[in-house]
């Protein structure tokens, strides 16, 4: 059995780099959630028909890889999702404990234990380079706590990513080159994937509120905390906003309030009530977006995207937003929150998006885990 290479340099020494999430994938990761899980306390019975919507709408499209405990997970899971209306076609033969996931089926199972389901943070960062006309891609492992150790255990979600390399070593998966480990002084680096936003031409978006906050990387400055995203991303500039949304328990994600639909142009999230708490929060990141320069020292085309009405569950307020939309090939898919800013939103971003079919899909009962479709993902570049 082929062995796992740990590659050594960085992914930018190495050509390597993050491709904008608009660009041709291959597949999308998702890490099935458990009723025992903590992120949707007495609200798991109505979460996976709300994935099912977003799943039907990506297996048409590209594979779907789903991670789950074990074979019983997996029937369950696929019962779920038949129920959500996902269609049997696009389901092969059950797994089986001994067998490797189905080559043929758009929906892949993967025996791959998890702590909590939102695989955009604990998955993989798919990095990829041509090389003599050939395209290669490898895995960055970032370490992974919990946004800053707020729900232990985070053991399995911390092992994903290597999980998922041992499997693509093992399949001899064509054009896989390895793997890198970002440390510090032998100390993995911590980096959520829901923490970076990139525009595909070197510039890199995130937030001072998430990445420089002491409970990921206490000992690393800005400065070096800047260095290791652009050598393990493979970028050439950084941009940073500043606060998050209320009720964001990430500490400030990106993905909730700013994303690039092209390499020029950044949609932004934007609180038109002034009563709101998010009103001053996103007003500051607006204005700190419209002083940005990109890469090539240019500005950005600054595109407003209002916010859904204010959601609640248990007298908590829940992080709901449009920006939290997930690219896959030829179609965006949008989370909606039964408001009157939903057709709005969904207008605005068809708008900018000519070439996409921008499709809306309800998360009311998604987001009381506190995050929606974007979080809940991981692209595979094609």
């Amino acid at each position: 059995m082929p062995q796992l290479r740990e590659l050594t340099g960085t992914p930018l020494s190495h050509g390597f780099s993050f491709p904008a999430e608009w660009e041709k994938q291959r597949a999308t990761w998702f890490s099935w959630p458990r009723p025992e899980g903590i992120s949707f306390p007495a609200k798991y019975e109505t979460v996976p028909a709300n994935i099912a919507l977003f799943i039907r709408e990506i297996a048409p499209r590209q594979t779907v890889h789903i991670n789950v405990p074990n074979e019983n997970y997996e029937r369950i899971a696929r019962e779920q999702l038949i129920a959500g209306g996902v269609p049997k076609r696009f389901f092969g033969p059950l797994t089986g404990l001994d067998e490797k996931p189905s080559r043929t089926s758009r929906i892949q199972f993967h025996y791959m234990k998890t702590n909590e389901s939102w695989c955009r943070d604990h998955g993989p960062a798919f990095v990829t380079r041509n090389r003599a006309g050939k395209k290669e891609f490898a895995i960055v492992d970032w370490g992974f706590n919990a946004w800053g150790g707020k729900y232990p255990p985070f053991d399995s979600d911390d092992a994903v990513p290597t999980r998922i390399a041992e499997e693509l070593a093992a399949a001899k998966a064509p054009g896989f080159a390895g793997i890198f480990y970002p440390k510090h002084k032998g100390t993995p680096v911590i980096m959520e994937g829901g923490a970076i936003e990139v525009n595909g031409k070197g510039t890199l978006l995130t937030t001072e509120s998430c990445l420089l906050n002491k409970n990921r990387n206490p000992n690393l400055t800005k400065k070096q905390i800047e260095q290791y995203l652009k050598d393990y991303y493979g970028q050439s500039h950084i941009c940073w906003l500043g606060d998050g949304i209320v009720g964001d328990d990430t500490d400030g994600h990106i993905d909730d309030l700013a994303r690039f639909l092209d390499p020029r142009t950044l949609v932004v999230a934007l609180e038109t009530n002034r009563r709101d708490a998010n009103f001053k929060i996103l007003k500051e990141n607006y204005k700190r977006a419209q002083e940005l320069r990109d890469q090539d020292g240019k500005p950005f085309n600054i595109v407003g995207l209002p916010m859904p009405d204010h959601l609640e569950h248990l007298d908590q307020r829940l992080p709901a937003t449009y920006l939290n939309f997930l690219f896959i090939n030829g179609a965006v898919l949008v989370p909606t929150f039964r408001s009157k800013n939903d057709k709005l939103a969904l207008a605005i971003l068809q708008q900018h998006l000519p070439r996409h079919k921008v499709v809306g899909v309800d998360s009311v009962e998604l987001i009381w885990g506190l995050g929606s479709i974007h979080c809940l993902s991981q692209q595979q570049p094609a």
